[in-house]
């Protein structure tokens, strides 16, 4: 059973990865470009054993309580931790200790604790700025037109490298809200802030994010199944 199961994640993954390629490709983009990220909230350190045995690297977790105890059961040193979940003030430590991504910044007062309690033994914590793309008011994130005092002061802070922007648009709004944070992106750039990464789409929509120019997807149900 657990060798099916295991055969079952491996399957996922070879198409996902299959979906990323041609998307890319019709997109005219490399598919080396973009970052498959799988997102293993609510899986178990085995599930998550599982895909890195078919050679996924990139996990994302959303919430800090649930994914320490999986980082520490998994102690493959090539593991890349991405934090994808809303941060509240009083987790800010353990993501900083042991995170190697955060994609959902949004407020300097987040950034600069993140900044300071990354332990200085590790090189800096790779940092993206989650933008409300749509004014969605269920979701977290900096409205567009304050994304650049923020972003510069994120880069100011020696403890954080400012990697780019992440954002999660609405249910069914389409490509619009991908080719936005991209534009926002590009303006970004040209006003001096060096960015690289866009976070932007997941299982129902990566291929219209491929093509708006994401370069980091979050698949989790296409990889693991619906949700425990």
């Amino acid at each position: 059973m657990w060798l099916k199961y295991m055969q079952n994640i491996a399957d996922n993954l070879t198409q996902v990865r299959r979906l990323i390629q041609h998307s890319a490709q019709t997109a005219g983009r490399n598919p080396s470009d973009i970052t498959l990220l799988a997102v293993s909230k609510t899986k178990t350190p085995a599930d998550i054993e599982a895909a890195y045995a078919a050679g996924q690297r990139d996990f994302g977790e959303n919430y800090a309580q649930e994914a320490l105890p999986k980082i520490a059961a998994l102690n493959h040193p090539d593991l890349v931790w991405h934090f994808i979940g809303p941060i509240q003030s009083n987790k800010t430590r353990d993501i900083a200790e042991h995170f190697h991504w955060v994609h959902t910044v949004d407020r300097l007062k987040i950034a600069e604790r993140l900044n300071h309690q990354r332990p200085a033994h590790l090189p800096p914590l790779q940092v993206c700025i989650q933008v409300n793309i749509d004014a969605d008011e269920a979701k977290s994130g900096c409205i567009p037109t304050e994304t650049a005092v923020l972003g510069e002061a994120i880069r100011r802070l020696p403890n954080l490298h400012l990697r780019g922007l992440m954002a999660i648009p609405q249910e069914n709004s389409g490509a619009q809200p991908f080719h936005d944070l991209a534009q926002l992106a590009h303006s970004l750039r040209r006003d001096g802030l060096m960015l690289d990464a866009l976070s932007m789409g997941m299982s129902a929509d990566m291929a219209l994010a491929i093509a708006a120019g994401s370069t980091l997807v979050r698949v989790g149900s296409a990889i693991f199944g619906a949700r425990r």
